[in-house]
């Protein structure tokens, strides 16, 4: 793997919501504590605690607006998640291959 791995953004999209709630402000561009939690099965409250965890690791940034604050996402750090999530997958992909033909030989081995 090209970068080194961070755990803190791995952990932060790993939980189901706060993933759900990037697909929504991907799709609708921003949204606020407010808007996301009419769409989400947790409070307003949770909602922005996930997304302070969020905006931690860079994955979204707040801008205020009145009393709340819209929330979009960085698409530079999305990208560097999946860019990560991808050198990972690629890596076991290719553990999974040698193991296969690992597996394969001591088969072919026991028949011979």
């Amino acid at each position: 793997m090209s970068a080194p791995l961070d755990d803190e953004l791995w952990s932060a999209v790993g939980d189901p919501v706060r993933r759900r709630m990037l697909d929504l402000l991907l799709t609708g561009g921003a949204g606020t504590a407010t808007t996301l939690s009419e769409r989400l099965p947790v409070t307003r409250q949770a909602v922005a605690k996930h997304l302070g965890v969020l905006d931690r690791v860079g994955l979204v940034h707040a801008t205020p607006r009145g009393r709340e604050r819209r929330y979009e996402v960085d698409r530079r750090q999305l990208a560097r998640a999946v860019a990560q999530l991808s050198s990972v997958g690629a890596a076991w992909d290719a553990r999974l291959r040698r193991i296969q033909r690992m597996a394969e030989a001591v088969q072919r081995a026991e028949q011979d």
